[in-house]
């Protein structure tokens, strides 16, 4: 009759173990769970996975007062530089591969009319973002300095390049998280300038 309160209290401790033992399995489960969901999506529902959802679309975009790229003669990217007009808010640096890549895709953007592109330039030296504009070419009305990555919090960013559709009623309409290709602007950026212009983009 001893044994059993010693048999009772090792009980709870041996199914405390369990659990722990467990526990780095159910948290694998779960992340194996929302890959394969991503990944089902991705295949049967054709969603591209690299839209990264933002909880700042269908929102005021935050307020923009950076100051200029001194030496590429452009306006400051201030409120003003994106007011009444549909824009595309493009977060780049010339550090950052991708951006270079994407960047003829940009200057063909803004042979458009109808959209104003300017650029955030994300911890970036002056002088590189410069020679980066120099060499590539440059799409852009404004471009605003942030050195510190302050604005790029504020507007949520995850990596660059990224880049921001804002309406021109001030409205974030699309967010893309990488380049743009062929997809992304056929199924991301083209329909969601026709439906903020009401007409099929060039």
């Amino acid at each position: 009759m001893s044994d059993t309160p010693e048999k009772t209290t090792d009980r709870p401790r041996a199914l405390g173990r369990y659990t722990l033992a467990l526990l780095p399995l159910i948290v694998f489960g779960g992340i194996a769970a929302t890959a394969a969901k991503m990944l089902y999506d991705q295949d049967f529902h054709g969603k591209n996975i690299t839209e990264i959802p933002s909880a700042l679309i269908g929102t005021k975009a935050p307020a923009l007062n950076l100051p200029p790229l001194d030496g590429a003669n452009l306006p400051a990217l201030t409120d003003a530089a994106i007011k009444g007009k549909l824009t595309l808010v493009n977060v780049f640096a010339s550090w950052c591969l991708p951006c270079r890549d994407e960047h003829p895709v940009l200057k063909e953007l803004a042979k458009d009319g109808r959209l104003n592109i300017v650029a955030i330039n994300y911890k970036d030296q002056s002088d590189n973002a410069l020679r980066f504009l120099g060499e590539l070419g440059n799409p852009y009305k404004a471009i605003g300095i942030d050195p510190n990555g302050k604005a790029a919090i504020d507007w949520g960013v995850y990596g660059i390049p990224e880049s921001y559709l804002v309406g021109p009623d001030g409205t974030i309409l699309y967010k893309r998280v990488g380049p743009f290709d062929d997809t992304s602007l056929k199924e991301g950026l083209f329909p969601a300038m026709e439906k903020a212009l009401g007409k099929p983009a060039s």
